[in-house]
């Protein structure tokens, strides 16, 4: 069996590409009411947090779907935007979401990583975990398209 290839590295787009992410995020009203929150930002990677709220639940009591594909798709729309230039927006032009399990726990993650960044488009993936007693479990897979649109 090989070894999986360790993440492709990326050059962020501009200097401030860290503040440009918060400041972007930062006028998102959706995850603002979702309770969505920054935990990491690097060139090519974005890491989303979400703590688990019951009214964001299916009957069944788990996560629904529509905030795993909110969550993933927001950390990978962010990844991509890590590589793009200060007169960049970044807007989601395409995307599957897998669910893999039942997104059941005490909150979540989603981990945006871009696989390839062109001028203008980037493609990237991004996993949800559930975090449950220390332990991460993924919930879901996403595989996004990304443009970078002129500001």
């Amino acid at each position: 069996m090989m070894d999986a290839a360790p993440p492709p590295t990326f050059s962020p787009g501009s200097p401030d590409y860290v503040q440009r992410v918060h400041d972007s995020f930062a006028q998102q009203a959706f995850m603002r009411t979702l309770g969505v929150r920054i935990v990491e930002v690097a060139p090519g990677t974005v890491t989303l947090a979400l703590p688990f709220r019951a009214d964001l639940t299916q009957q069944d009591g788990f996560l629904h779907a529509g905030v795993t594909a909110s969550l993933a798709d927001s950390a990978a729309g962010y990844a991509a935007y890590t590589t793009m230039p200060p007169d960049s927006r970044v807007l989601s032009i395409e995307f599957k979401h897998n669910l893999l399990a039942p997104a059941v726990g005490e909150s979540f993650e989603a981990r945006g990583q871009v696989i390839r960044a062109g001028k203008t488009i980037v493609v990237v993936q991004a996993t949800v975990s559930a975090l449950r007693g220390g332990q991460a479990k993924a919930v879901a897979q996403m595989q996004a398209t990304m443009m970078r649109v002129e500001a």
